[in-house]
C-alpha cells in the first residue's frame, strides 16, 4: 500500500481472524515483516505487532524480507529487491555457512554471483519463483525461530519456558526519504 496502512491494518487483521474462525486470544505467536520496504508501512507493522504481542502476552518475531523471500528456495541463493532510484537491496544465502550481511547496491553494478537469484528486482526469466506467498513465508520463518527458541529454553532452563526472542525492529538499509522539519520545535511554557 502506498498510503493508508495505519487505517487499514487492524480491520484487515480482524477480517483475517474472522475468516479463520479464531480470535486474538487463540494466537500463540505473532510474526511481522521488518523490511526493508516502505518506511512508514514497516514502522506501523512492527509497532502494531509489538503492541499486540504485549497486550496478548505472546512473543512477536520479526522476519526480514530477505529471509522470507529465501525461505523454501535452494541455496546458494541471492535475493535482490528493488530499492528505487537505481538501487537494489541484496543479501546472499550461501549453500553452507553464514549469510552475507544485507546491503544496498547500484542496480547496474551488482557484485558477481554464481548461484540462483530471487526477488522483485531479479531479472525476469532468470529468477526463481517464490516457494510460497510472502505472508506464509514470514509465518513459517517465525514459527521455526520460535520452535528453536523453545527448544533452547527447555534445554538451558531445565524445562522452564523462557523465550529469549528479541523484540522485532524495523530493518533499514538506508534512511527515510522524508527529512525532519527545519523549523525549531515549539517552546513549552511552564
Amino acid at each position: 500500500m502506498a498510503t493508508g496502512q495505519a487505517e487499514r491494518l487492524m480491520p484487515l487483521l480482524e477480517d483475517l481472524l474472522a475468516a479463520a474462525g479464531i480470535g486474538w486470544r487463540d494466537l500463540s505467536t505473532l510474526a511481522v515483516g521488518t523490511g526493508p520496504g516502505n518506511f512508514t508501512g514497516v514502522r506501523i507493522a512492527v509497532a502494531a505487532a509489538r503492541g499486540l504481542a504485549l497486550a496478548l502476552g505472546v512473543p512477536a518475531v520479526g522476519v526480514t524480507l530477505f529471509e522470507a523471500r529465501a525461505h523454501g528456495l535452494p541455496r546458494p541463493l541471492r535475493v535482490i529487491e528493488d530499492a528505487r532510484r537505481g538501487m537494489v537491496y541484496l543479501q546472499d544465502f550461501p549453500a553452507t555457512g553464514a549469510n552475507s550481511p544485507a546491503r544496498l547496491a547500484e542496480a547496474g553494478a551488482l557484485p558477481p554471483w554464481s548461484g540462483a537469484v530471487a526477488g522483485s528486482a531479479a531479472q525476469p526469466g532468470a529468477a526463481l519463483s517464490p516457494a510460497m506467498p510472502l505472508a506464509e513465508a514470514i509465518a513459517r520463518v517465525a514459527a521455526a525461530r520460535i520452535d528453536a527458541a523453545r527448544i533452547d529454553a527447555a534445554r538451558t532452563a531445565g524445562g522452564q519456558e523462557g523465550l529469549a526472542q528479541p523484540r522485532p525492529a524495523p530493518f533499514y538499509l538506508r534512511g527515510a526519504d522524508a527529512a525532519p522539519p527545519s523549523d525549531p520545535p515549539p517552546v513549552i511554557l511552564p
